[in-house]
């Protein structure tokens, strides 16, 4: 069995260079999503709301999972990395020791729908290469099980034990394209369709959130709307039903336990080391030292 631990709701905010946003953040018990910080979605039908995009902005200390449903996105950094993911897609960036980039919508009119997620560094990592990953909508497995709908954007799925077998290990298990982190991050997309719950087998030793994006979901028979973000305690399984159809994000992450000290796109562990990011920003040697 599980427990709802907290709840947070989406709030309006924006970001960027205006665009409206939905946004998710714990502060100033970073503690309750650890090692997750934040979870930004962005939905409209109007490029008012996002067409101005998100210009040219540095980044220390943690990693962004940018993920489209609807819509297409161009990356671009100071390293010369340049990407542009459509419905389906993914760009992961680790920002570690320094990166400038920018995220601007292609097109400027028709639907968009999109999240963008910050994941944090352990204190070991703040300060590491930068890296990039530009991944397509065939980049990311897609499973089908029964009248549902998982992507595996990250870590590996294992569906739990269904109505046939009692054993999950003869359930498919898939790994998705990112993995090799201290993190141990897993993000799933999932649709839901009505009246057949969904079984998942998850670590009980990963701090485990769930973000409704679509409908409402009842986990274990605990009741979320729409716009709403849960901590859940389990004991290594989930089961997710909905009556009438539902989209949601499963995230799941090794807490690090780590004290959290955030100035805008800095993350690091003390107020010193966010001055010194700053500073290091200001001066060039952010990114100069990622050359």
């Amino acid at each position: 069995m599980s427990q709802i631990l907290q709840r947070i709701p989406a709030r309006p905010a924006s970001d960027g260079a205006g665009v409206k946003i939905r946004r998710i953040i714990p502060s100033p018990n970073y503690g309750v999503m650890d090692p997750f910080l934040m979870l930004d979605e962005i939905r409209s039908d109007s490029a008012d709301d996002y067409g101005a995009g998100f210009p040219p902005h540095p980044h220390r200390g943690f990693e962004t999972i940018t993920y489209l449903r609807q819509g297409a996105l161009e990356h671009e950094d100071h390293m010369g990395n340049r990407g542009v993911i459509h419905a389906g897609g993914a760009q992961w960036m680790t920002a570690g020791r320094g990166v400038i980039h920018s995220e601007m919508p292609v097109n400027r009119d028709g639907a968009f729908h999109g999240f963008q997620l910050w994941l944090n560094l352990p204190a070991t990592e703040k300060l590491r290469p930068p890296e990039y990953h530009n991944l397509q909508a065939e980049d990311i497995p897609r499973l089908e099980l029964g009248p549902h709908e998982v992507k595996v954007l990250a870590g590996r799925f294992s569906p739990g034990a269904s109505a046939e077998t009692s054993d999950p290990a003869q359930e498919t298990a898939v790994q998705g394209p990112i993995g090799d982190r201290t993190t141990q991050p897993q993000l799933w997309d999932l649709t839901l369709a009505a009246d057949e719950p969904l079984q998942l087998a998850l670590d009980p030793q990963l701090n485990t959130l769930v973000f409704v994006c679509e409908g409402s979901v009842s986990v274990d028979g605990r009741h979320l709307a729409a716009g709403e973000l849960a901590r859940v305690q389990h004991s290594g399984s989930l089961e997710l039903h909905t009556e009438s159809g539902a989209g949601l994000l499963l995230l799941a992450g090794r807490p690090l336990g780590e004290p959290v000290a955030q100035y805008g796109p800095f993350v690091m562990n003390t107020r010193a080391e966010i001055e010194q990011a700053i500073a290091d920003y200001q001066s060039g040697a952010l990114t100069a030292a990622a050359q």
